[in-house]
């Protein structure tokens, strides 16, 4: 099989007994490296993916897709709102919602938002149903003054089902005594664990109707919420909803409304990809080490080649092909290896806690229990891609050094 001159030479070196037994260690140091680094990246972004996924599908179970509210003021005219949001065929579910902070008290206080909903049309937006720990969501009946609590906020104020709780609110009231806060006393009926502590320890909910009558907004609601088929449509669908309402009114959407959290895990896995490639890196220079010590090992079979008409370009071209395959087998072993060990992952955590008997990631105090991973082919493309640019660069200097070395002082000695 025909092969181009310099790579059948740099394929020749490469396979080659050196008489440096050193710099062939070192070159496979450079090989390990490149493929650890690799690997190490691969699963590192793959674990950090299946967090992200796995945070963003507990938030999705409890928030709406996408919003329509009123700029301060209560929508009066949600029936028909809900009704147009119902024929749009890219909506799942539509359902009203009133939404206010309040302080709770029990034994402790905690401030917490709570949302008035109505049971049977809450199912169409969010599981909140199927996340009911103790308690059925269909206690909260109108007149009831039932309230549903986070678990985790229920712990902080000391609640149980069963347990009054006493809600006030930033609504004043006049009395003869001047303005004061309305005060109303809830009883617990259910406990509800989401999964996700934005909603365990600062959400409740009561019926939309109780919380309309505390508030005095008659018939009005904060707005109304949508759940889509396609979660990415969320920004247009509710902008076409509120036009087709008319008036005024604020729309957003699940990535608006968690922007802050989404560009810190990205700016998050961005970081530790940039570190950890450093260990890529790292391979990377000793590359450089073992190609300018080989580079200065063949000075003479440098200087025969180029008394026998091979160009300086064809010497850089012998080099760079060697230390390039270095780097391709280093990458090719780190996807691999990177690939296998995610896949992996779960069983040898498993195998970790039993060797050891340890708990790694108790249920106490974590509330993803297991290792979730998710790998994603760009980014194993992305990485090996870089990993083999590394290696690329990684030859030119020792490759350049052997093109300019002078065949007369390289064969004086020999």
């Amino acid at each position: 099989m025909f092969k181009p001159l310099p790579v059948a030479i740099g394929l020749r070196y490469l396979r080659a007994k050196r008489r440096n037994g050193f710099i062939s260690f070192i070159s496979l140091a450079s090989m390990l490296g490149i493929a650890l680094g690799v690997a190490a990246l691969i699963t590192t972004l793959a674990v950090m993916s299946g967090f992200q996924r796995e945070i963003r599908d507990r938030m999705l179970q409890m928030v709406a897709h996408a919003t329509v509210s009123g700029y301060g003021e209560p929508i009066h005219d949600w029936p028909s709102a809900v009704s147009l949001a119902a024929a749009d065929p890219r909506v799942a579910g539509a359902a009203p919602y009133v939404e206010t902070e309040t302080l709770l008290s029990a034994s402790r206080k905690q401030p917490a938002i709570v949302r008035g909903v109505l049971p049977g049309e809450e199912e169409k937006v969010s599981v909140l149903g199927e996340k009911m720990v103790r308690g059925e969501l269909d206690s909260l009946q109108p007149g009831s003054f039932n309230i549903v609590l986070g678990k985790e906020l229920a712990q902080w104020i000391g609640a149980e089902v069963g347990d009054n709780v006493v809600m006030m609110t930033s609504e004043a009231r006049s009395t003869p005594m001047g303005a004061l806060p309305q005060l109303k006393r809830f009883t617990v009926s259910g406990i509800f664990e989401a999964g996700y502590n934005e909603f365990d320890r600062g959400m409740a909910f009561v019926n939309m109707r109780d919380l309309q009558r505390l508030q005095r907004i008659g018939d009005g609601v904060t707005g109304v919420r949508l759940r889509l088929h396609d979660m990415d449509q969320s920004w247009d669908v509710a902008q076409d909803l509120a036009a087709r309402i008319g008036g005024p009114y604020r729309v957003s959407d699940w990535t608006s409304e968690n922007a802050n959290m989404f560009r810190a895990l990205k700016m998050e896995k961005a970081i530790m990809a940039v570190l950890l490639s450093l260990i890529i890196a790292m391979g990377a220079f000793n590359l450089v080490s073992s190609q300018v010590m080989l580079v200065t090992d063949k000075q003479a079979d440098i200087a025969i080649m180029r008394t026998l008409g091979l160009t300086p370009r064809a010497v850089m071209q012998v080099f760079m092909v060697q230390g390039t395959l270095i780097g391709v087998v280093g990458t090719i072993a780190g996807v691999i290896g990177g690939i296998v060990l995610t896949l992996n992952l779960e069983v040898i955590l498993l195998g970790v806690e039993k060797l050891f008997g340890v708990v790694l990631l108790p249920e106490d105090v974590y509330y993803i229990t297991g290792l979730p991973t998710e790998l994603q082919a760009t980014d194993v493309v992305t990485i090996a891609l870089v990993a083999l640019a590394m290696a690329f660069l990684a030859t030119l200097y020792p490759a350049w050094r052997a093109a300019r070395t002078p065949p007369a002082e390289a064969l004086r000695y020999e």
